[in-house]
């Protein structure tokens, strides 16, 4: 079947709500208006239970069916955040707050699981408790894991997480995940190297930090090339260079930023070592003193085999096997759904946004056609994963 029908008695009301979400972007944990709208909504809808401000600004939702002697109880999540990024997509409903905007589809996520509880309390066709999260700062600001820390799975005894994120380029209508690692750790390096600055006519006289700096952007990459099994995955990208305040002084100290991505552990405990140890050691080669900062934000994200499986069987109940991919290539974009799946098993599924703009880009909308295709999915992997005696 394609989507099912009670959508459609929702969708003008969706669209809009998506068009204010997309109209009044906030950031990170920021999300207070966002919040609000969800958990009014959620409450005119008749959810049995709305709890505000998990992890800051978090919203869950409980929805009961119509039985609960199966005694389960899964979880299914949405990001609710904007980018700082200014929009030019020039829609009827674009940002109306300067450089920000919904530039990865969140607006949609938020809105899909909307739909979905929307169809959960009408039917209540299930046999257990589904747990509607609608989570700030996926953004970078690990939204995933305040509101974990903030007593998420002592609250609410969660068995099982699903999450669903757009995807450019894919058709509308379909539908692809894949089991094992599917989204790349997110690292932050900080490299401080200090030399001894002077005047740029004298270089003699210095110890030039630029000339480090340029040596170990180098040689950083040499780390993926030579010092990494060519069957993993590790990306280390410098991204940025701070350094000096005039044309004609060699400056004292230069920082560079960057990331590292990978898809398992050793490999990220690999390429820190290697990026410290030669951090030091090319500075000290100068006769310079470096230091690597090295902040691990968000882990692999690994998709188990069993929730897979159960994405895959929903994703082609609604959308035909023909329209469902269960063997997705990993990408070393970040996700922090990781933390949740690192604590209870399930998957993350991606649904087709169509020929768009690519996700952070300043002419990505997600697309409206989606939203029946992701309500039916989700209130779908309910009923399966829950069913009615």
């Amino acid at each position: 079947m394609p989507v099912e029908n009670w959508t459609s008695r929702y969708l003008d009301e969706l669209k809009e709500f998506r068009h204010d979400l997309h109209r009044n972007p906030e950031l990170l944990y920021d999300v207070h208006r966002t919040a609000q709208r969800v958990a009014q909504r959620l409450r005119e809808a008749g959810v049995d239970e709305v709890h505000e401000g998990i992890g800051g600004t978090g919203v869950v939702g409980i929805v009961h069916g119509r039985s609960r002697a199966s005694g389960r109880m899964i979880g299914l999540r949405a990001d609710m955040d904007a980018l700082p990024i200014i929009e030019a997509t020039g829609a009827e409903w674009a940002s109306q707050i300067p450089g920000k905007m919904h530039a990865c589809g969140h607006d949609g996520h938020t809105t899909m699981l909307l739909g979905a509880a929307l169809g959960l309390v009408e039917s209540r066709a299930f046999d257990g408790t589904v747990a509607l999260i609608f989570q700030p700062a996926e953004e970078g600001g690990a939204g995933a894991k305040a509101m974990l820390d903030d007593g998420l799975l002592s609250r609410f005894p969660i068995q099982e997480f699903y999450g669903m994120h757009n995807r450019p380029g894919f058709p509308l209508g379909s539908f692809a995940t894949g089991a094992g690692p599917q989204m790349g750790s997110v690292d932050e390096i900080i490299i401080t190297i200090e030399g001894r600055g002077g005047h740029a006519a004298q270089p003699h006289a210095t110890i030039d930090p630029v000339v480090v700096a340029a040596s170990l952007i180098q040689a950083s990459q040499s780390i993926v090339a030579r010092n990494i099994d060519p069957l993993k995955s590790a990306v280390v990208s410098i991204t940025q260079m701070a350094a000096g305040d005039a044309f004609n002084v060699i400056p004292q100290v230069v920082t560079l930023r960057g990331t590292v991505r990978t898809l398992d552990e050793a490999t990220r405990d690999a390429v820190e070592a290697r990026l410290r140890d030669l951090t030091e050691s090319v500075s000290r080669g100068f006769g310079a003193t470096g230091t690597l900062s090295y902040l691990r934000h968000y882990p692999v994200m690994c998709n188990a085999e069993i929730g897979v499986e159960r994405a895959v069987a929903a994703a082609s109940t609604v959308a035909g096997e023909a329209h469902v991919t269960g063997d997705l290539s990993p990408t070393l974009g970040g996700e922090d759904f990781a933390f949740m799946l690192n604590e209870r098993p399930g998957a993350m599924i991606m649904i087709g946004n169509g020929d768009s703009a690519p996700l952070h880009h300043p002419k990505f909308d997600f697309n409206d056609d989606a939203i029946p295709w992701g309500c039916s999915y989700w209130t779908t992997l309910v009923r399966q994963r829950m069913p009615l005696a």
